[in-house]
């Protein structure tokens, strides 16, 4: 346009023209500074173009489309004819009951889901009508009804029991049986005497329950990454997963599959920079509208999610102290029953009390804790949960000093050292799938082969916590990283013996409609039991944190309160430096105590 003008004015006179030109020409070195500078804009903020082009917003209402994505559980290395069948052993030993078929079309009517307030529970009669003794079991029946009232007649529901004492700071998690026709069975063995209350809870009804198992194995993709690419002054931003469909554009993937483990991660391509550009990993946020809006009601805080169930008639028994069975009454036919379900422990006056294996002792100040880690590394790999117990620890020694490696708030790594009692802690978050805010990609290490990277021995030890975050994948893919977690473990114990292994299982946590559909305690209940049974045999310390969540008086919550994380360390140090004097390991319990216990693990 300006030399369109300039041509008009010097076809109709050149000197006007000539004039033009120079004022021109004196400002053209701004329109070219004006263009570099828009460029450099341009290109500095393309990242946030790409942002919005590729990745969806985490809060974009998106209508529900059911995309079949059960291929992304069988990406990775091939398992071996023994894997596999272990795969289908576990996936079978998880399987939920089915809601049985209806005939016609398959519409949800929520007055014939399960309805916790029109529920309920009855305590059974101790046999023979007799009183309630330490080392007896207690049975409460459950009865399922609709919110209409009448009975279910069906199984699939997500119950939890526990029976508690607050007064005396004691509880005790109990087993939930499913008859599959409406009725269940909680089961709770007697371990202190004084009043005892039941209390049964229903987290899901077994409608919601199939709609968790649809999204799971359905919708991997409801929790969506992300990762920053920069090299210069250009940078772009993508989405990722363990499994990417092709999008409209169909843009090519990086593939940043672990060559150790095989464990599989892929980005899109950025589509002005290389893969080996990426600087960071970080969640990118939550499908949202992934349920339709029947489905919905099924997650309704204090309507049908953890609500707790009333009891028909009394809700507490008084236990009475064991029974002592007279020398010449022990042949006879008349016997104590057996004790038929044993958790893991219970606590008592506050303190978690474990039933068989090494009791828990006390660690009340700064230098039993150090005494108890003097000359030991310890390496802390998984999730925020076993974050806490570096916190603690961290908190809890002042003589332990965290080193400052500058790495982001609630990510990690961390470290920290004791140099006059020589400890080492050490903190690193697992591979992905990791829903942390941003971790750099130097430092997306795959448990495994950090384990590989141990010598191990008597003065090493291991704390693993690695859950949370497998919650919206397909239990195969869970089961495939704790496959390849274990073969590192078994490596590690074959060359450092005595190496202490110590692994944590889920826990329970609030719940609501959002939670549910992506952090459901049902999911963390799935994978909590296809953990123990695979790391069974190996000599490992398990914290129960399951139990420990359940059976304390506290709310839950995902990152467990401080009363239970001393609790859990209390257990493990117990094992770091376990007292070698039997006396020493019963220290504080009072001998009525011990002897119950003796006779329950007798």
């Amino acid at each position: 346009m300006l030399t369109a003008d300039y041509e008009a004015v010097g076809h109709h006179g050149g000197a006007r023209g000539v004039v033009m030109y120079r004022h021109l020409s004196r400002y053209s070195p701004f329109f070219i500074l004006l263009a570099l500078t828009g460029l450099i804009f341009l290109l500095s903020n393309i990242h946030t173009l790409e942002l919005q082009n590729s990745i969806p917003n985490a809060y974009v209402q998106k209508g529900p489309s059911y995309h079949n994505h059960n291929f992304c559980s069988h990406l990775g290395l091939e398992p071996s004819p023994e894997e596999a069948l272990e795969e289908r052993y576990l996936l079978n030993s998880i399987a939920w009951p089915q809601l049985p078929a209806r005939p016609g079309p398959p519409h949800l009517h929520l007055h014939r889901t399960s309805d916790p307030v029109h529920s309920l529970f009855v305590i059974l009669s101790a046999k023979g009508g007799r009183e309630w003794y330490v080392g007896d079991q207690l049975e409460v029946l459950v009865q399922m009804h609709d919110f209409r009232g009448r009975p279910k007649r069906y199984g699939g529901d997500f119950l939890l029991a526990r029976l508690h004492s607050p007064e005396l700071g004691a509880g005790v998690a109990g087993r939930v049986v499913d008859h599959l026709n409406g009725f269940y069975s909680a089961l709770f063995p007697l371990l202190w005497e004084g009043v005892a209350q039941v209390e049964v809870t229903m987290v899901h009804s077994s409608e919601a329950v199939a709609v968790l198992q649809r999204l799971r194995e359905q919708r991997p993709d409801r929790v969506f990454f992300k990762s920053l690419f920069r090299s210069g002054f250009l940078s772009e931003t993508t989405m990722c997963n363990m499994c990417l469909l092709p999008n409209p554009q169909q843009q090519p993937l990086c593939n940043y599959t672990d060559l150790h483990t095989g464990e599989p991660w892929y980005c899109f391509k950025p589509k002005m920079l290389s893969c080996d550009t990426r600087i960071n990993h970080a969640k990118g946020g939550y499908l949202k509208e992934i349920i339709t809006n029947k489905e919905a009601l099924l997650f309704q805080s204090d309507v049908n999610i953890k609500v707790v169930i009333n009891a028909s008639g009394p809700d507490r028994i008084n236990v009475l102290p064991k029974k002592i069975v007279k020398p010449e009454l022990e042949t006879s036919s008349v016997k104590p029953e057996p004790v038929k379900y044993m958790p893991s422990g219970y606590y008592y006056q506050g303190s978690w009390r474990v039933l068989g294996g090494t009791p828990a002792r006390q660690f009340n100040n700064a230098s039993s804790i150090t005494q108890c880690l003097m000359d030991k590394v310890v390496h802390m790999y998984g999730d925020s949960t076993v974050r806490q117990w570096f916190e603690y620890l961290n908190a809890s020694a002042p003589e332990i000093k965290e080193f400052n490696l500058h790495s982001p708030k609630k990510v990690g790594p961390y470290m920290a050292v004791d140099s006059k009692h020589n400890i080492l802690l050490k903190y690193r978050c697992h591979g992905p799938p990791i829903r942390f805010s941003a971790v750099r990609a130097s430092d997306l290490r795959y448990v495994a082969n950090e384990l590989d990277g141990l010598p191990g021995g008597p003065n090493t030890v291991v704390l693993l916590s690695i859950w949370s975050h497998f919650s919206t994948f397909p239990v195969e893919v869970y089961i495939r990283r704790m496959r390849h977690i274990r073969r590192a473990l078994v490596r590690l114990l074959d060359r450092g013996p005595g190496t202490l292994v110590v692994i944590r299982t889920a826990n329970l946590q609030a719940q609501n409609q959002e939670v549910s559909l992506y952090n459901s305690d049902w999911f963390a209940l799935q994978l909590d039991r296809v953990l123990r049974p695979m790391f069974m045999g190996l000599g490992v310390v398990f914290v129960d944190a399951w139990e420990m969540t359940l059976a304390h008086h506290l709310p839950h919550h995902i990152h467990p309160p401080p009363a239970i994380i001393k609790n859990m360390m209390d257990l493990i140090l117990s094992h770091v430096c376990p007292a070698h004097d039997e006396k020493v390991l019963v220290e504080g319990w009072e001998s009525g105590e011990r002897r119950m216990l003796e006779s329950l693990l007798a």
